[in-house]
Formats: C-alpha cells, structure tokens, sequence
C-alpha cells in the first residue's frame, strides 16, 4: 500500500472557484494558513463562462482585498436596469433609489484574478488533483486525502476544512446521513444562452417578458455580448440554429421603443437549468460549506457568485476570531448567520424569476397577474426601491 505524504495547515479548502478562492485570500490577510485543492485543470477554472453581475458589496470586497484593479478597467459599471413588458421599457436607477451600482464583470475573470494573486504570493493552489476524501470532520483533528496530478497520495492534516467544491462535489456527500435538510424547487423552464461577438444592445442589461417568454440581454465586454431565452428544460440544443436564436431574440424585444439588436457571431450556446436548492445547515463537525455546495439559485436575481463570497466574508470573520482570540463563537454560528442572508436572497431570485418567466403551466389569469406585479414594481418607488436593495445587494448579517 502506497503511503501518503501529510502536510499540515490550517484550513483545507476544497474547491478553487470563487468561495475557495476569496476564503483563501481573506485568511491570508488574517494570517490564516490554507491549501486549496482543485479536480480541474487551471485552464478549465480560468475560461467556464458563468455569472457576471457583481453586487456593490462583491466589488468593495474584492478592491479591500487587492483583487479590484483589472476589475475597475475593464468591468462594465451599470447604474440600473430595464424591466421590458407589453412592448416597453421602464428603467430602475439605482444609484437615485440606493445610492449604490453593479458591475458587470464575468465571473472567470474574476477567478483569473484570484489565482493571479495567489501565485503572486507564493500561496498553495493544488490543480488537477483526484480521489478527494474527507476524514475526521466529526473530530479535532480533520484530513483531506487526496491524489495529485501525479498520482501520489497525499494528506493534509488542517484545523478546519472548508466546501467550496459546487454542487457535485464531495464536501457535502461527506456528511454523515440525517444531518443535513434539503430544501429544493425545480422550475419547468430553462435558458437558453448565448455568447456573442456583437455590440451591446443597450448600455445596461435588459429583463424582457413576452408572450413567448423570458428574454434577458446582458453583457460581458464593450464586444461580448451574453444573452438568455426562455425554453423548456429538455430543450434540444441542435433545434436552435444561430439565424433562429437571432429570430427569437428580435422577436422578444418588439415594441415600440424597441432597442438595436445587431447581429454578429455566436461563439458559445448551452441551456442552463433553473433550480432553488438550501441545505440546511451549513456546517457539521469542522467542515463548513460555502456557495454552491449548500445553496443554488436561479439566475434571474443574479446571485449566485454573490452568495459564494458573502458565506466565505462570514466565515474568514469567524476564523479570525477563532485564531486571535481563541473566539469560537462566531465559527458555530456560521450556518445561521450565513442563511439568514441565503433565504432572503432565495425569496428575491424566486420572485424575480415567477414575475418574469411564462409558466407552461399558467392561465390567462396567472399572465394578467405578471404584467400587474412588473406595472407595480415600476411605477411605485417603494417597490423599485425594494427590488434595487435587492439587487445591488443586502448587507452582510451577523
């Protein structure tokens, strides 16, 4: 039997996406030591297209830490949003009902720039490693063993061990049976998305409902453009040729102050499937779970990397105390202060997604409803001003 090396740290972060990654840059800055393991390549973290929209808080965070300088020269700062319905748009500013703006910034740029830092530190990004398992979380004394890119079998003995590893990942599947309450809703639609090498179709990102369903045209750069269809979850991606996705899209957006939508190259296409997902709670023993690994949402709130960084902000704060001051009290609190903010951004991504999407399933009665909830929401300022709080985002709870 080959025996493993064992090294020793800390924090063990399991995961080198957006949570893993903040994590370890924050508790580089409390002095804290971790490892960061990764089963793909850097190649594959640096270029998977996914979110793009960054709340106020996401891009403060990122700027304090050191990470914020590519961000600010090439992020696309947006001052609101356009609700588009019954062939109008009416526009949400941000900045009059918050005081606050987004950032448009894809979310493997901002990947990009956290393993910049970390190389540029010297600090341990492990890519490419297999066979990661999880022992002694119910204990004081966890491990994470693992194969490197090699082959060898390795350990690594740490304080705390953090899951940060998605959805599918290991982390959670450690938890021993009876611990963990699932809470779940599956939507019976899905987005069709698209990359394009076009022009932007207006200066901010449009949210479009129509009779044939949600559209949403949003950013990536001043020449990449990111947008999303309405389709069934099923959808047959090889039914879409380029020339009827532009169809639809132009279809979606008539009306009669209807934007320029110019047409260019389709680079990339998928269909993104549209779930809420909580685990409750997010800690057991030493492991803890950030992002993905306890909570999805769907992507109509725009809150998906915005949570990963929120639940890893909580528990660098709670590691610190615990190292400094021998503080433990605010490490058994993370699961709860943590979903306070989850549930809340759960509600907003749910109700922007059932105000916004055609259910296959709806009446006549249930579409009158949608176009008086969006009628609502911008012709009142207390109801604008509580989708923008929303929307540039909540503070952190405590």
């Amino acid at each position: 039997m080959e025996r493993a090396s064992i090294e020793r740290t800390q924090v063990g972060i399991v995961g080198a996406g957006p949570a893993g990654l903040v994590l370890a840059l924050l508790l580089r800055r409390h002095g804290v030591a971790s490892i960061v393991l990764e089963t793909r390549t850097r190649a594959y973290c640096e270029q998977r297209i996914r979110a793009g929209v960054l709340e106020h808080g996401t891009v403060e965070l990122l700027e304090a830490n050191g990470v914020g300088e590519r961000m600010r020269r090439e992020g696309l700062v947006h001052h609101g949003i356009y609700l588009r319905f019954g062939g109008r748009s009416r526009h949400l500013d941000f900045p009059a009902l918050t005081g606050k703006t987004i950032t448009v910034y894809g979310q493997h740029e901002v990947v990009k720039d956290l393993i910049a830092a970390h190389l540029d530190a010297g600090e341990a990004l492990r890519f490419e490693v297999r066979d990661v398992s999880l022992h002694g979380i119910d204990g004081d004394a966890p491990e994470i063993r693992y194969r490197d890119a090699d082959g060898t079998p390795r350990t690594i003995a740490c304080d705390f061990v953090a899951g940060c590893d998605g959805f599918h990942g290991v982390a959670r599947g450690s938890i021993r049976d009876g611990v963990l309450t699932a809470y779940e809703r599956v939507y019976p639609f899905a987005w069709l998305g698209i990359l394009s090498d076009s022009p932007p179709v207006c200066e901010e990102l449009i949210y479009a409902l129509h009779d044939r369903g949600f559209a949403l045209f949003s950013q990536r750069s001043p020449a990449v453009q990111r947008m999303y269809l309405q389709c069934a979850p099923d959808e047959d991606l090889a039914a879409w040729s380029d020339d009827r996705i532009w169809a639809e899209l132009h279809r979606r957006l008539e009306g009669e102050d209807a934007p320029g939508l110019v047409e260019g190259p389709i680079t990339q296409k998928g269909v993104t499937a549209m779930r809420s997902f909580v685990v409750e709670p997010m800690q057991y023993g030493r492991l803890f779970l950030a992002g993905d690994a306890a909570h999805i949402v769907p992507p109509t709130g725009a809150k998906g990397m915005n949570l990963a960084v929120a639940d890893v902000a909580v528990l660098a704060r709670a590691l610190d105390a615990f190292y400094a001051r021998g503080d433990g009290a605010p490490l058994a609190a993370y699961s709860a202060t943590c979903l306070q903010r989850v549930w809340r951004a759960q509600r907003f991504s749910w109700w922007m997604t059932s105000m916004l999407h055609r259910d296959p399933k709806a009446d006549a009665f249930g579409a009158r409803l949608q176009l008086a909830e969006l009628d609502y929401v911008t012709s009142s300022r207390a109801a604008s001003q509580s989708l923008a709080e929303n929307y540039v985002g909540l503070p952190l709870t405590s």
